[in-house]
């Protein structure tokens, strides 16, 4: 009989889950994140004005660092050995933003989607901490999981909201 929730044991306890017995298979996940932006910060930002730097190649390198990272972030998540990390941005200035896309590739027992998920919110702190000496308001806004594949569970594919 299968338990009613993976991370608790039979008396309660927090536990990692044993994915040993699961059959490794090729899965892939992308999470997006949307940082707000004034048209004057976004400005700046593509003309690489910002006082602290080019703020998406910070934010490229720091998304996949955290992306490599995530089990020593999100408590029982499985430690995984990536085969793929990557992080795409989509700057739009109606509404003047930044879209992130961030992915995560592995061969193994157990999916991306956490990796997926920190990645593209440390790209969001990453561009907020990098444009706050101009703005202090920016949101950071729709965090989730756009795509999962591979694995028992299959494909998943987010429904698509209003740009």
């Amino acid at each position: 009989m299968k338990d009613a929730f993976s991370h608790l044991d039979a008396q309660g306890n927090v536990r990692m889950v044993d994915v040993g017995a699961k059959v490794p298979s090729k899965r892939v996940a992308i999470a997006e994140a949307v940082v707000e932006l004034a048209p004057a910060t976004l400005e700046l930002l593509r003309q690489s004005a910002l006082p602290k730097g080019d703020v998406l190649a910070c934010a490229k390198i720091g998304g996949i660092m955290a992306a490599k990272r995530a089990s020593q972030i999100i408590p029982l998540c499985h430690s995984l050995n990536l085969s793929y990390a990557d992080i795409r941005f989509e700057v739009r200035d109606t509404p003047p933003q930044v879209r992130i896309e961030a992915e995560a590739r592995v061969t193994g027992n157990t999916g991306v989607e956490m990796e997926a998920i920190v990645a593209a919110q440390s790209a969001a702190a990453i561009i907020y901490d990098m444009c706050k000496a101009v703005q202090r308001d920016i949101v950071i806004s729709r965090v989730r999981l756009l795509h999962k594949s591979g694995g028992k569970s299959g494909e998943f594919n987010a429904s698509e909201l209003p740009a």
